[in-house]
């Protein structure tokens, strides 16, 4: 019995070897599991236009109801999936072994994160955007109204179709190229957590907006108004996990991806909206596609040596040097930048420089060690919007002059050593004269 248990154990972890190697490397984000879960099988083929353009970029994708009694995220200790995506806006209860706080973990881990709400969003997904960093609007029955920049072809009466085109300003996160069409988006708005500095408004409301039931008369002011609904946020964890939160699953479907917009007030009518183009270019920065950095080779010297010292002297000139690189979806490509900064530090910077590129992905500069003696870190935190973070650290002792090494004459002592001889001279010569002279 002992030995086919054996058996069937190793069985297992055999058929579990494939999956972790197909797992995230650091060395090659780009090869990942996506574990989908859905409230509706419907939705695999109502919304196939965005899961082809993930599957179009290496990414396979691995399908499941919310409520399947045999899902899990890890097994053996070891995560199945490197990101999760939910677009299961109604599910009261997870089925198998995961749950809000699995979530979390799966997020702790370094994983990534993207989540679709709706106006019937239930109190578990909105727990976990919670917890990420922003709030649904209380009120259940709320949608997202704006009477000024509706969808002009989408006017339903209520305005709750609009259409936006207040995007975030960073090519690393949306891209290089322009999104020229609005965003079609029909769902419920959220706003970010001001204790929470690491969520980011991707696309935002238009300051005619606000949040409330659309089939009953407004009698109170509305929770959520003009430019403080967020319509998708992202966010980026500290370990580097990133995550999206929508407030309409409707803005990945297929019929939002091919229908054509205009902007109440625009002459100008788009046959298609920029909704393809938005999500397939922030989902390339949530996994990893774009703004994903690496340092390597990180060094430091003696100026005119080149092997790293197990201690610097007081006063030394060294030299530090690191090379960092981009991902771009394919292979690692030199980042070049102008904002990266090296810190000499001991309880506070004593040098802080600004390193120097080569445009190479080389960034290097030279200082002298200051004169004070005691334990000093080379650090270089490097925090830039879209970017994952970089935090370097490096500890290495300085010690002052040995006895024997300071300089036989000090310039700086000179004066000293004119008032000893002045004085010995001055002993000498009254010495002599009171002996001497009667």
């Amino acid at each position: 019995m002992a030995m086919t248990g054996r058996i069937l154990i190793s069985i297992a972890l055999i058929s579990f070897l494939p999956l972790l190697c197909n797992s995230f490397s650091p060395e090659n984000p780009t090869d990942r599991r996506i574990l989908v879960l859905l409230d509706d099988v419907g939705i695999k083929s109502s919304h196939s236009l965005y899961f082809k353009s993930l599957q179009n970029h290496g990414f396979e994708l691995d399908f499941k109801l919310a409520d399947d009694p045999k899902i899990a995220l890890q097994r053996y200790g070891q995560y199945l999936y490197d990101a999760l995506i939910l677009f299961c806006p109604t599910i009261e209860r997870f089925g198998g072994s995961v749950d809000l706080a699995g979530i979390l973990d799966f997020v702790d881990s370094g994983h990534d994160l993207i989540i679709a709400a709706d106006s019937a969003a239930s109190d578990l997904i909105r727990d976990i955007a919670t917890e990420c960093g922003v709030d649904f609007d209380e009120d259940p029955s709320a949608m997202v109204i704006d009477h000024t920049s509706y969808s002009v072809s989408n006017t339903e009466g209520d305005h709750t179709v609009i259409a936006s085109d207040d995007f975030i300003q960073s090519d690393v996160i949306l891209g290089s190229q322009k999104i020229e069409a609005p965003i079609l988006f029909q769902g419920i708005g959220h706003s970010l957590n001001p204790a929470n500095s690491l969520v980011l408004k991707v696309l935002s409301a238009s300051p005619s907006a606000y949040s409330a039931n659309p089939k009953s008369i407004l009698s109170n002011p509305p929770s959520l108004t003009g430019s403080a609904i967020s319509l998708v946020s992202i966010m980026q964890a500290r370990n580097n996990a990133r995550i999206l939160i929508s407030g309409s699953l409707s803005v990945f479907s297929n019929r939002f991806f091919r229908s054509g917009v205009q902007k109440a007030g625009s002459s100008i009518k788009h046959e298609k909206s920029g909704n393809e183009q938005f999500f397939t270019e922030v989902s390339k920065w949530v996994f990893h596609e774009r703004g994903h950095l690496k340092a390597v080779n990180v060094r430091h010297h003696k100026i005119g040596e080149v092997h790293e010292p197990a201690m610097y002297r007081i006063n030394d000139d060294l030299e530090y040097s690191v090379e960092i690189y981009e991902w771009s979806g394919i292979s690692w490509e030199a980042y070049v930048a102008n904002d990266v900064q090296l810190q000499f530090y001991m309880m506070s910077p004593y040098v802080l420089k600004t390193l120097s590129s080569e445009q190479k992905g080389l960034y290097s500069t030279t200082f002298k060690v200051p004169d004070v003696y005691g334990v000093f870190q080379f650090k270089v935190e490097y925090d830039r919007l879209g970017y994952t973070s970089l935090h370097l650290s490096k500890q290495i002792p300085v010690r002052p002059f040995r006895h024997n090494e300071y300089e036989r004459f000090i310039k700086v002592a000179y004066p000293y050593y004119g008032a000893s001889f002045s004085m010995m001279a001055g002993f000498f010569i009254f010495t002599t004269v009171y002996l001497y002279n009667k």
